[in-house]
């Protein structure tokens, strides 16, 4: 893959954490909204985000939702890295929000804790991505 394609695919990974991200927000906004829908909308956010930063530098990532697992991958001298060291709690929306199983629902206010947390870790992304040139709040 050359630069160019390589920088486009960067950028849609951004987009798509991005909107993930502003779904799960604007959810909260609303009168009525289901908790674990913005839960899932959050993880996948933030899973989306870490896995740019993988793809921006060209590190190969397991298919699964661990958190933990690919932030670990990220080498030192990120700000995501050293910011967010136990995403737990925020991968087990992975599974936890989209499936039923022998867990209680998710609450509004478990809602809000993991939208803000997600969007901690886009903030850090962010941050990383703008010290190198890339403008991920702008990613088309």
């Amino acid at each position: 893959m050359n630069e160019p394609e390589h920088l486009a695919l960067v950028h849609r990974w951004l987009r798509y954490a991005r909107e993930d991200l502003l779904a799960a927000e604007a959810m909260l906004g609303q009168q009525s909204f289901w908790p674990r829908h913005a839960c899932w909308l959050a993880q996948q956010a933030a899973e989306k985000a870490l896995k740019a930063v993988l793809v921006y530098l060209q590190i190969d990532f397991p298919r699964r939702h661990d958190l933990d697992e690919q932030r670990n991958l990220i080498p030192e001298g990120w700000q995501v890295k050293a910011d967010h060291r136990d995403l737990a709690t925020l991968t087990e929306w992975a599974v936890e929000s989209r499936y039923p199983g022998d867990w209680s629902d998710a609450t509004e206010d478990e809602a809000r804790i993991t939208v803000q947390q997600a969007r901690a870790v886009w903030n850090s992304v962010s941050a990383d991505f703008a010290q190198r040139g890339i403008d991920a709040e702008h990613a088309a």
